[in-house]
C-alpha cells in the first residue's frame, strides 16, 4: 500500500538539515532537528496519554507561536487529522466545529483557554493545554517519543478546514495528505523561484489554509527559516522583518494596506525579495504603492480552502501581470465555466466572464458529512468555486468577484471589486468595501464603506461626486459611509455580510 504523510515535511528536514534554524519566535530559535524531537515526544504523548489513533480527529486552537507547529505536526505524526479552530470564533461557533468534526480532543493554547474550554464542554470533548506549563508538554516529558510517524494513505484525511460560513453554517472541507503535500511542494519548488536561504515572515494565521500552506508547510518543504509574528501589527511586522532579515512576506490585502500606512513612520524598511498576496483581490493602487515603497514585486495568487488552497499565482516562468492572479500552478487546471448552469460544467472561451472552476491534485475530498453540498460543488470532475472571473488569450486569470457579492442595480450587474479598484485611487481613501443594499426603485443600490487615510477627511458627498467622474452611471455609489475600520474575519478578510447587516437598516 502506498503511504504519504504531511508529517514527512518536518521529518525530512530533520534528516537533511538538522542544524539549520527552522523557526524563530522572539529570542527563541529552534533547529529542524530540535523541533522534530519535540514533535515526536508530543506525538508519543498523544498516543500513550490521550489515546489518539490513526484517523482520529484532533482540534487545534492556537496562535502563531511555536506551540502551533509542534502540536500540528504531532497530531499528523500520530496519524491524526488536524481540525484547526479559528481564534476569533465565539464559544458557540467553536463548539459547532468540534461537534461537526466529531473530535474528542482539543489542543488549546492558554490564551484561548476560556473559549476553548467552554466550546469543548458544550461539545463533550476533552481539552489539553499547550505551552511549557501545559498538559501536553507535561505528558510529553514522560512519554516515549515515536520513532517514525504513523503511516497514512495519500487519500486519507490530513486536515479539515471549516469554511467561513458566509452563506450558511460552516462546512468542513476535508483535505488529504496528497492534497496538502502536493500543494506545499509545488508552492515551494515550482510556483516561485526557489531560494533556500530565504527567511519568511509567518504573519498569516496558521489556522487558515493560506497561512498553513504558504507560510508553514511550503516554507519548511523548501527548508527555509520561518519567523513568527503571533499577532499582526504592521509597525511590529516592519521592525521584526528588519531585525531578522526577512526576505519573503505573505499577506492578505488588508495587511498590505496597514504596512503602507506604517511605512511612513518606519526608520528602516525590510529588504524583501518577494511578496505574495492572496485571500482576496488586491487593489492595483495598493500593489503599485507597496512595490514603490518596499521595492519588492508582489505575486498575487488565488485559492480557497477547498483547493489546499493555492490554485493559481503569478509565476516567474510566465511573467507577472498586475491585476491578475497569474496562471494555474503545476498539475492544476483553472478554467472559466458558464455560471448560469449548475448541473454540468460548460467551459467558456478566452475573454468571457463566468464561474472559476478548478481540477487537480489540490481539490478537496468532500464536505464532511454533507454529500449534497459536495455534489453541488464537485461537478464533472471540477470544483465550482463560486467566484466570477475571466481568462485572457495568454492564460492569465482575473478575479471579478464572488457570485453572491454581485450587485444588480436596475437590471445591470455591478461588480464591487471594480468599484473598489477605482475608489482606492481617491487621495483620501485608505480602504474601502463596496456592498449592495436593498433599494425600492433599483432593487439594489451601490454603497461604499470607506476608511479614510490617517490625517485625511473623506466627505461622503465629495467621494460620491469624485466617483461619478470615474465610474459609469450605474456603477458609482449613491451612498458612502465613513468608518474607522472594516470588520475583519479570522483570516483578515473583510466581512461584507456584517457590513450589509449593519447598513441595511441604517
Amino acid at each position: 500500500m502506498a503511504t504519504l504523510s504531511l508529517a514527512a515535511i518536518l521529518a525530512d528536514n530533520a534528516r537533511r538539515r538538522p542544524d539549520k534554524t527552522a523557526l524563530v519566535q522572539g529570542d527563541q530559535r529552534f533547529t529542524f532537528g530540535e523541533l522534530w524531537d519535540q514533535v515526536r515526544a508530543r506525538a508519543g504523548a498523544l498516543v500513550d496519554t490521550y489515546g489518539v489513533r490513526p484517523g482520529d480527529r484532533v482540534a487545534l486552537m492556537a496562535p502563531n507561536t511555536v506551540d502551533f507547529p509542534r502540536a500540528y505536526y504531532a497530531i499528523l505524526a500520530a496519524g491524526g487529522v488536524v481540525v484547526p479552530v479559528h481564534l476569533l470564533l465565539s464559544a458557540d461557533e467553536a463548539a459547532h466545529v468540534l461537534r461537526d468534526s466529531g473530535v474528542d480532543l482539543l489542543l488549546c493554547h492558554p490564551g484561548q483557554a476560556a473559549v476553548g474550554s467552554a466550546a469543548a464542554e458544550a461539545a463533550g470533548a476533552r481539552v489539553a493545554t499547550l505551552g511549557e506549563d501545559g498538559e501536553l508538554d507535561a505528558a510529553a516529558a514522560g512519554a516515549t517519543p515515536l520513532d517514525v510517524y504513523a503511516a497514512r494513505g495519500p487519500e486519507d484525511a490530513a486536515v479539515i478546514f471549516y469554511t467561513s460560513g458566509t452563506t450558511g453554517v460552516p462546512k468542513g472541507a476535508v483535505l488529504s495528505h496528497l492534497n496538502l503535500v502536493m500543494n506545499a511542494t509545488v508552492d515551494a519548488f515550482d510556483a516561485h523561484e526557489y531560494c533556500p536561504d530565504d527567511i519568511v515572515l509567518g504573519a498569516l494565521p496558521f489556522f487558515h489554509a493560506f497561512g498553513q500552506t504558504a507560510s508553514l508547510n511550503a516554507v519548511w518543504r523548501a527548508g527555509k527559516t520561518l519567523v513568527l509574528l503571533p499577532r499582526f501589527d504592521a509597525a511590529r511586522a516592519i521592525d521584526l522583518m528588519v531585525r531578522e532579515g526577512v526576505t519573503v512576506f505573505h499577506g492578505v490585502p488588508t495587511m498590505y494596506v496597514h504596512l503602507l500606512a506604517a511605512a511612513r513612520d518606519a526608520a528602516e524598511l525590510p529588504r524583501l525579495r518577494v511578496a505574495v498576496s492572496g485571500g482576496a483581490s488586491l487593489p492595483l493602487a495598493v500593489l503599485e504603492a507597496f512595490e514603490a515603497t518596499f521595492g519588492a514585486r508582489i505575486h498575487e495568487g488565488y485559492g480557497l480552502s477547498e483547493t489546499s488552497p493555492v490554485a493559481a499565482v503569478n509565476q516567474p516562468w510566465y511573467g507577472i501581470k498586475a491585476g491578475t492572479v497569474g496562471h494555474p500552478i503545476w498539475g492544476v487546471d483553472v478554467e472559466i465555466a458558464r455560471a448560469e448552469v449548475d448541473e454540468r460544467v460548460e467551459l467558456l472561451p478566452a475573454g468571457e466572464l463566468g464561474e472559476i472552476v478548478v481540477r487537480g491534485h489540490n481539490v478537496f475530498t468532500e464536505y464532511l458529512g454533507r454529500p449534497e453540498a459536495t455534489a453541488q460543488a464537485l461537478v464533472d470532475g471540477w470544483f465550482r468555486t463560486g467566484d466570477l472571473g475571466t481568462k485572457d488569450a495568454d492564460g492569465y486569470i482575473s478575479i471579478v468577484d464572488r457570485k453572491k457579492d454581485v450587485i444588480i442595480r436596475g437590471g445591470f450587474n455591478v461588480y464591487p471589486r471594480e468599484v473598489e479598484e477605482v475608489l482606492m485611487r481617491h487621495p483620501a481613501v485608505a480602504h474601502v468595501a463596496v456592498i449592495g443594499l436593498p433599494d425600492p426603485v433599483h432593487g439594489e443600490e451601490v454603497c461604499a464603506v470607506v476608511v479614510p487615510k490617517e490625517g485625511e477627511s473623506a466627505d461622503p458627498d465629495a467621494v460620491i461626486a469624485w466617483s461619478r467622474e470615474h465610474l459609469a452611471k450605474h456603477k458609482y455609489p449613491r451612498r458612502v459611509e465613513i468608518t474607522g475600520e472594516l470588520p475583519l474575519g479570522p483570516s483578515m478578510k473583510v466581512l461584507k455580510r456584517e457590513l450589509r447587516d449593519a447598513y441595511r437598516s441604517a
